[in-house]
């Protein structure tokens, strides 16, 4: 790993494979399998693979190698395992690692799928899991006992951007020997660093800011190599949660660029953040660069950015958000996010829809609340549009 290099020049070559024809850029290898030279070679290989050695693609192949090592080394961690999505990602660290009687810690603002995974998927399996809320550190501390396996939260949740004090968290699950699980997509791997906060592993759903256009569904864990490879490996490939190989140069090709795109969104975010800010329409602007951001403070000293995502609460509840993205031109109707262009979510009825009514209130997904997912658009557009969809109200 050259930690010596600066992180975009990490994005563009770290954990480059060069076959004989030295290709400039990184190659597909589109196979299921390898072909071994004797069979004593593939006896070997089955019992312990070198660092450059691959027997199914189910378990790795070179252009995936290239993507994981570049991620783990953008992440600051030893290893990297990469997913067919974001959830298989999420599901196999948590999975991996953990067994009936085992006690996970959890923030309760949590992605729709995350919480499933959580609240149906480890307890129908004799797993014990409670939910605190992620900003309120003495609640960590009553929760955490000395049975506690995992502490897992999104260091930036979705959609009403709380954040989660890294730093502080790990301190208390590590004093109790627990592991630290980090969902870092909202912060993403350019404005966070979790695993230098304290961090032990950090999941990521690559389809966002790091494929960056909407092309491909990914995942990666990243942490120790004995994580990945004694713990989330052997799950992972007897599951068959591999990322593609195709999809593996999608998000290669997508990183070289993911610090330039990320610092552009983030800066169009605060604009956009700072107009809505002032429209009498709109209740409440979420945005964690802004002042009035409960955790400013915390937000500049963990990440240093307010990230790419907006959040608002139009006034007027469904009916006039509803009104206001049918209004919107540019900006999309979707429901992914980190994209290279801006799209419009409204959580309570797409991705936290399955949610009972008093855990949006508690989480605070109203009627009115809009994500939005700042893209590479001119900001001044994006900012014409927003406010020309506020006027059809």
């Amino acid at each position: 790993m050259t930690k010596d290099w600066k992180t975009r020049t990490k994005l563009v070559h770290e954990g480059s494979r060069r076959s004989q024809y030295g290709e400039m850029a990184e190659a597909i290898y589109l196979t299921q399998g390898f072909v071994y030279p004797t069979a004593e070679s593939a006896e070997e290989r089955f019992i312990k693979a070198g660092s450059d050695e691959f027997i199914y693609a189910r378990y790795g192949n070179p252009t995936t190698r290239m993507f994981e090592e570049r991620i783990a080394a953008l992440e600051g961690t030893e290893d990297a395992f990469a997913t067919a999505s974001g959830m298989a990602a999420v599901n196999g660290a948590l999975v991996s690692m953990l067994r009936a009687g085992d006690h996970v810690v959890s923030s309760r603002a949590l992605f729709g799928s995350c919480l499933y995974i959580l609240e149906e998927v480890l307890t129908r399996y004799g797993v014990n899991v409670t939910f605190v809320d992620g900003s309120d550190l003495d609640q960590w501390r009553a929760a955490c006992t000395p049975a506690t396996k995992a502490v897992f939260f999104e260091s930036m949740s979705n959609p009403t951007l709380e954040l989660v004090d890294i730093t502080e968290v790990s301190k208390i699950a590590h004093a109790i020997g627990a592991l630290v699980i980090v969902d870092n997509v909202f912060a993403t791997p350019v404005f966070s660093r979790a695993v230098e906060q304290g961090a032990d592993v950090v999941v990521y759903s690559t389809t966002k800011h790091i494929d960056g256009q909407g092309r491909a569904l990914g995942g990666v864990i990243c942490g120790t190599k004995d994580f990945i490879r004694k713990v989330a490996e052997p799950y992972l490939k007897h599951t068959g949660a591999a990322m593609s190989p195709f999809t593996s140069w999608i998000m290669l090709n997508g990183m070289a660029t993911l610090d330039l795109r990320c610092r552009a969104m983030a800066d169009s975010a605060l604009k956009i953040a700072e107009v809505l800010s002032t429209d009498d329409r709109i209740s409440k602007v979420i945005f964690p660069a802004l002042g009035s951001h409960p955790q400013h403070q915390l937000a500049m000293a963990q990440m240093g950015s307010g990230g790419t995502l907006v959040t608002f609460d139009i006034k007027g509840g469904k009916d006039a958000a509803f009104k206001f993205c049918n209004a919107l031109e540019i900006i999309k109707i979707s429901n992914n996010l980190g994209d290279a262009k801006s799209i419009a979510t409204h959580p309570a009825t797409t991705t936290h829809q399955r949610l009972p009514q008093p855990q949006k209130d508690a989480l605070g997904i109203t009627p009115g609340l809009i994500r939005l997912s700042v893209g590479l658009e001119d900001v001044d557009d994006l900012i014409s549009d927003l406010q020309a969809a506020l006027s059809a109200i």
